[in-house]
């Protein structure tokens, strides 16, 4: 094994094609929108 082959296996980042629950991901987005919603308007800054 050459030593661009070998690293070439361990660059993968993951990255926005990695796996995952992307709907888990999507609902858990939008649940921390609404949390600091909820906090800038109790804190009153808007």
């Amino acid at each position: 094994m050459t030593v661009n082959a070998a690293t070439a296996t361990r660059l993968r980042t993951g990255g926005p094609e990695g796996d995952g629950p992307k709907t888990a991901e999507h609902a858990l987005g939008w649940v921390l929108v609404v949390v600091f919603a909820m906090l800038v308007t109790q804190l009153g800054l808007l």
